[in-house]
């Protein structure tokens, strides 16, 4: 049953047989490696950029109140794609720090009393 899964093997995998068709006979002919992921090779990535045109922000320098107004729909854009947790999630995860801080500052606490003491053993004042 392993064997006939096997990438390659199995006939009935679509997503195979449309990457093979995506590269197809420009694959033969073109001088640079195909990348699995589509991306483009940096000296096509840098003939596209030198045929694109100019924007605004690449070509005029923009003041203080259009960089600002910038940051801020920035700001708003990223906090748009943030997936934020549920009420039951973060009070899960609430519970689960304070209780790993406890615990924590619980250890920290027995080895500074144990060295304390085996200084104070080591050093004199054995009391």
């Amino acid at each position: 049953m392993a064997d006939n899964k096997r990438r390659g093997e199995d006939a009935d995998d679509e997503r195979l047989d449309d990457e093979f068709d995506a590269a197809g006979d420009d694959a033969e002919d073109a001088e640079e490696p195909v990348s699995r992921g589509g991306t483009a090779t940096r000296s096509r990535a840098r003939a596209e950029s030198a045929d694109r045109p100019k924007t605004r922000t690449e070509t005029e320098k923009v003041g203080l109140f259009g960089r600002i107004a910038r940051f801020i729909r920035e700001i708003v854009a990223e906090l748009r794609k943030v997936i934020w947790p549920t009420r039951k999630e973060l009070l899960t995860y609430t519970a689960v720090v304070v209780v790993f801080v406890t615990v924590v500052t619980a250890l920290v606490v027995g080895f500074d009393y144990v060295f304390a003491k085996g200084v104070l053993w080591v050093f004199g004042n054995p009391s």
